[in-house]
């Protein structure tokens, strides 16, 4: 009995032990199952992110779904998800922290509605008034037997006489008439045809001397006393100064020939060449202020009397009519003007500060502040124009704040900033983020590219440089429009291969010294996009 019960407890403890051991052993596996997995989940790090589409590598608003290349054989950047624009309108926008802002100087003005009365300013003329400039000619064939007036320049009364003719037609037209004459008074008392036949004659040789315009005193004189005068005297038709004179004593004249030109000053015309883009804002009678060289502390006010209706092609101006008094005859016709013309526009436009548009010769920019330290470059329509401010006729609305100082260093910042995005893409890793980059210094930081292989893209605060660096030879520099054309070799900040490619220059004077051929050192940015420009250069 007793060796039973030994037997069934070791069967009992047996038992037990194996229950234990298979629990023990799966728990052993679950806990090496475990561990392997959280090992690998570690090791494998975060997902891939997802490519949302590629961008033009060197800045143009062309992007693609699938990778390719560019004109110049390089490739288009991918932009990842959370990398996308962050604006309605797609442009990048650029983070600038806080103390940047302030020490930048940066400031902002809303964009709003104001009239846009502006002063336009043009170059001028003085002319003589063409309504006030008067002929003295001859209606008859003649000589010019004395003259009373025989300079130019010299000022006149009206009345008074100018020259005197004599003419063989003139003496045989006031022998007809005096004859005429008598005869009418001889057949006073008569009747009949012969009576009406003098009477017409009469009437005719005094039309004749009338249409002659010999002077009426002088006709009357012959009338009366049937005395013929030799000579006939010219009086000037105004006063004013005879500005030409054709007139020699002794010299024969034929009908309608000008003998004196004499000019009233007592008011005169300033023809002033308006641009083609201020004519839409002029009207007539608006007021207008004229300064002369020759009297610098004086001003002479006159009014928009006429627009013409001709432009100049090669100065694309046209002329505008203003007519001023002339106290003094002050004003000398062909004097040089500067003319202000009142172009007010009691209108309300959507305007900004002029300082806020950043005009690259093919497209005008204005910085627009979304949030806190963040601008998005927005381009722009403009309109007319005042001494002060812009008319934005797309690309703004009302109330947005524009950046009205400070924007270059900005757009500068946007630059660098589109760089750093492009070394960071080709080189696997993900754009820089909002930490502030400085837009300041072109020396590079150290951190330089080597062949092939793209830099990473610098630390949160850290100093970075808005140049790329990169050697040439010249191959042709352009003064006129300030680009120099190099045959350079691969920029590695870029991923560049080596090309020839033309550059603008920040300065003229860095053309100096430069000509075909010459090997140089040099250091460009992108000022906007596709559009590179050299900082500096040396000879090597």
């Amino acid at each position: 009995m007793k060796n039973s019960f030994v037997a069934l407890l070791t069967v009992t403890v047996a038992a037990a032990g194996v229950v234990a051991g298979q629990w023990w052993s799966s728990r052993q596996h679950s806990a090496a199952t475990a561990t392997p997995t959280s090992a690998e989940t570690a090791k494998a790090g975060p997902a891939a992110r997802r490519i949302l589409y590629y961008r033009n590598p060197m800045g143009l608003p062309d992007t693609s779904p699938t990778p390719k290349k560019d004109p110049m054989g390089m490739d288009y950047i991918p932009v990842y998800e959370g990398e996308e624009p962050e604006s309605t309108s797609g442009a990048p926008q650029v983070r600038i922290s806080a103390e940047k802002v302030q020490k930048m100087g940066v400031r902002t003005e809303a964009a709003a509605l104001r009239p846009l009365g502006r002063v336009v300013r043009a170059s001028g003329r003085v002319e003589p008034d063409e309504r006030r400039v008067y002929a003295v000619t001859a209606k008859f064939e003649g000589y010019v037997e004395r003259l009373h007036v025989n300079a130019t320049g010299q000022p006149v009364a009206r009345g008074q006489a100018l020259f005197e003719v004599y003419s063989p037609e003139l003496v045989s037209a006031q022998r007809e008439y005096a004859i005429a004459a008598q005869g009418v008074r001889a057949l006073a008392g008569a009747g009949g045809d012969a009576a009406a036949g003098m009477r017409q004659l009469a009437e005719s040789s005094l039309l004749r001397l009338r249409n002659w315009d010999i002077p009426p005193d002088q006709v009357e004189a012959l009338a009366r006393t049937g005395e013929i005068r030799r000579t006939v005297t010219f009086r000037s038709p105004v006063s004013g100064i005879v500005t030409e004179k054709k007139a020699v004593q002794g010299m024969r004249f034929m009908p309608g020939e000008t003998l004196y030109q004499v000019t009233d000053l007592d008011a005169v015309w300033v023809i002033a060449d308006v641009f083609e883009q201020d004519i839409g804002s002029l009207k007539r009678g608006a007021r207008a202020t004229v300064r002369i060289d020759a009297y610098p502390e004086r001003t002479f006010s006159g009014t928009v009397t006429y627009v013409y209706p001709t432009l100049n092609a090669q100065t694309r101006t046209i002329p505008v009519r203003l007519e001023l008094a002339n106290p003094g005859h002050l004003l000398k016709p062909a004097m040089f003007a500067q003319v202000e013309l009142a172009a007010a526009d009691t209108r309300p436009v959507l305007a900004v500060p002029d300082s806020a548009v950043i005009d690259s010769g093919t497209r005008r920019i204005v910085l627009v502040q979304v949030g806190e330290g963040r601008f998005e470059p927005r381009e722009v329509k403009t309109g007319a124009r005042s001494d002060t401010h812009v008319q934005v006729l797309e690309g703004v609305r009302e109330g947005e704040q524009v950046v009205v100082a400070a924007n270059f260093l900005i757009d500068a910042e946007s630059n660098l900033k589109a760089a750093v995005g492009a070394l960071a893409a080709h080189a696997g890793h993900a754009a820089p983020g909002p930490s502030a980059v400085p837009a300041s210094g072109p020396a590079a930081t150290g951190a330089a590219a080597h062949a092939g292989h793209a830099a990473p893209p610098p630390a949160a605060g850290a100093p970075a440089s808005v140049g790329h660096r990169a050697e040439g030879i010249v191959e042709d520099v352009d003064a006129k429009t300030g680009s120099l054309s190099l045959n350079h070799g691969p920029v590695p900040t870029l991923r560049w291969p080596a090309m020839t490619m033309k550059f603008k220059v920040a300065n003229e004077s860095l053309l100096r010294d430069l000509k075909p051929g010459t090997k140089v050192r040099f250091e460009f940015v992108e000022r906007e996009p596709g559009e590179w420009v050299i900082t500096s250069v040396s000879r090597m």
